[in-house]
């Protein structure tokens, strides 16, 4: 895909999930919650250019940092998510303020990593981006699903 196809679908992502998140929803902890992750992680590991033969070594760097980043602000994110069960037994979820905060943390990271890479002349596709929203996405998704299952019974 094209960096601008790869952005759009990004941009799409984040406005979907953040609206989602910020109001209250029925959590489904059987729902296959690694899904989307999956099709963004294999549309951008499809990408030739994910890393930048050019410079390899800081091209690999900037990508692990990104991924590690992502894996902690991930499991930041799940654990910023207000869940409580209803009498029924439904689980539910809401983003709280925190939620948000981590969302500009994640931003702030990604501009930052981007802005290291430019200073070392690294080309930096947006398919790496892709890769990140898959691994944000699916360690959010696992850290609020193991925390439903923990939750006591109402």
């Amino acid at each position: 895909m094209s960096a601008l196809a790869n952005l759009l679908v990004i941009a799409v992502v984040v406005i979907v999930v953040v609206q989602r998140q910020m109001r209250v929803q029925r959590l489904e902890t059987e729902r296959r919650f690694w899904l989307l992750p999956l099709i963004l992680g294999a549309l951008a590991l499809r990408d030739p250019q994910l890393i930048d033969h050019g410079h390899t070594g800081p091209s690999i760097a900037l990508l692990a940092a990104g991924l590690v980043t992502v894996l902690a602000m991930g499991s930041v994110w799940g654990w910023t998510v207000r869940l409580w069960r209803e009498a029924d037994g439904t689980v539910l979820a809401k983003g709280t303020k925190a939620t948000m905060a981590a969302w500009g943390g994640m931003i702030a990271v990604r501009v930052a990593l981007y802005g290291i890479g430019s200073a070392l002349h690294v080309h930096q596709s947006g398919s790496s981006l892709m890769l990140g929203m898959a691994v944000l996405l699916l360690v959010r998704s696992l850290v609020v699903n193991w925390r439903a299952r923990m939750l006591e019974p109402a």
